[in-house]
């Protein structure tokens, strides 16, 4: 392994302008890296969270809650391209329901709120440098919707990936882009601090902080929350809902054994021998939503005591320097999660909240379910199902439909009518007609595609 492999990437950093805490809290997670160390938390270590306050359980005083809500600001993590959709800009400017995209949608959140109970309400988007013009463009839609003394957004920062054979910054000279990646949402504290936006904030008044992902139109900010977290006294909160089947994978809630903690495990910090017991949902009963809450004014001295450096728990992500070149360099990306910072907080707490709060679109079967009929906009932009659904319906999408531009060729009258619908399997490569419903539990089989579902089909077994 190269000896001067972090000096060669602290020197990267600063000539690319980086700020020199975000170089301090990269160097600090270089250095566990190199030493072996994997960030994993072990079974035996941990134990599960049996109980914790429940949002629907909350009774809050109207006074309380606009009290608290003027008191707090909004982030929202704009990052992200999706890549993984086909996309080269925001996830975020994808039209997510008729004429409006996400930041539509999360602009008329935030001003109804303003309006309903007389607050400043201040958003603030973390951005990347791919996604901040784009960003910015569409939200000049929205007049009044950035507060006086703050910016509309802020860079999350970048860092060098790390060749995996002597953790040296890459080369990629056919794309010098590709040598540079984001250290993972968990920046988003060191971004903060170093943009000055942090100090900014609690210059103005401001006392808590609600962040969470753009793509999660769920995550809009609760006034009964803001309530319970201002009376909580806590320096951090975590939003969590309860582990279905279909969450095995994602990070769950754990107390730490030591000292009664609560953690936040990833599957990536999680040991071979334990993933029966990471899957296990019955025993860890909860996972992270990525909706978070936070003390302003003890972000601020936790960061000014450690030097900008929070420790956050790092994820050795394995990939190549070209993504789409899988013989190009191994390559190592450094990343934490802003969740793990539960660990680091003495006094977090938690609170358990429904899947209402939590609807990410990670995929093109998520967004065709929430441009459906089985979601309404209603009471100041909240995305609600329908009264007649308890549960969104699911839906699986073969390939053809993986990446935006094919999947959009192939539902060119808008989405099938899902209002009915329990579960939809599309297998093969099937453009929908107008009018289409599915009802009850409908699989379309891959033979006879490519074909076309005829207007006004139904589909399933109800």
């Amino acid at each position: 392994m190269s000896s001067d492999g972090l000096q060669r990437s602290r020197d990267l950093m600063a000539a690319d302008g980086i700020h020199p805490r975000a170089i301090a809290v990269f160097a600090h997670s270089y250095q566990v890296l190199a030493s072996g160390e994997r960030g994993l938390l072990a079974e035996p270590d941990l134990e599960p969270v049996e109980e914790q306050p429940r949002l629907a359980d909350l009774v809050t005083d109207p006074r309380a809650a606009r009290d608290a809500l003027a008191a707090t600001a909004v982030v929202k993590l704009n990052g992200g391209l999706g890549t993984s959709m086909g996309m080269d800009r925001a996830k975020s400017l994808l039209e997510v329901r008729p004429g409006r995209s996400f930041l539509d949608v999360i602009a008329e959140q935030i001003l109804a709120l303003r309006a309903e109970y007389g607050v400043q309400l201040p958003v603030v988007f973390m951005n990347s440098f791919r996604t901040s013009d784009d960003t910015l463009k569409a939200l000049s839609v929205h007049p009044g919707l950035e507060t006086e003394g703050l910016p509309l957004d802020f860079l999350q920062n970048r860092e060098p990936k790390l060749r995996s054979d002597d953790l040296t910054p890459v080369s990629w000279p056919q794309d010098p882009t590709l040598e540079w990646c984001p250290p993972g949402h968990g920046d988003i504290y060191t971004a903060l601090d170093g943009s000055g936006l942090l100090r900014s904030l609690i210059d103005q008044g401001y006392r808590y902080l609600f962040v969470s992902n753009a793509d999660n139109l769920g995550a809009r900010p609760d006034p009964r929350l803001a309530a319970w977290f201002a009376a909580s006294g806590s320096p951090f909160a975590a939003e969590f809902c309860r582990r279905t089947a279909a969450d095995r994978k994602g990070g769950h809630l754990a107390r730490r054994r030591s000292d009664g903690q609560l953690v936040l495990r990833e599957s990536a910090q999680t040991r071979p021998e334990d993933q029966g017991a990471f899957g296990d949902i019955s025993r860890y009963r909860f996972f992270n939503t990525n909706n978070l809450w936070l003390d302003l004014q003890a972000l601020d001295a936790t960061l000014q005591a450690n030097d900008g450096v929070l420790g956050l728990p790092i994820i050795r992500n394995v990939k190549t320097v070209d993504p789409a070149d899988p013989s190009s360099p191994e390559v190592i990306q450094i990343e934490t999660a802003m969740g793990a910072a539960i660990g680091v907080f003495e006094g977090a707490g938690a609170i358990e909240v429904d899947r209402s709060r939590f609807l990410p679109v990670k995929a093109t079967s998520d967004l065709l379910v929430l441009r459906s009929d089985a979601y309404v906009l209603a009471d100041g932009a909240q995305v609600r199902l329908v009264p007649e659904r308890a549960a969104a319906p699911l839906v699986d999408l073969d390939k053809p439909y993986k990446l935006v531009n094919d999947f959009d060729a192939r539902f060119p009258y808008g989405p099938p009518s899902l209002v009915r619908c329990e579960r939809l399997t599309v297998k093969g490569d099937w453009t929908f007609g107008r009018d289409v419903r599915v009802v009850g539990v409908a699989a379309v089989a891959a033979e006879g595609s490519p074909g076309t579902i005829a207007d006004g089909s139904v589909l399933g077994d109800g």
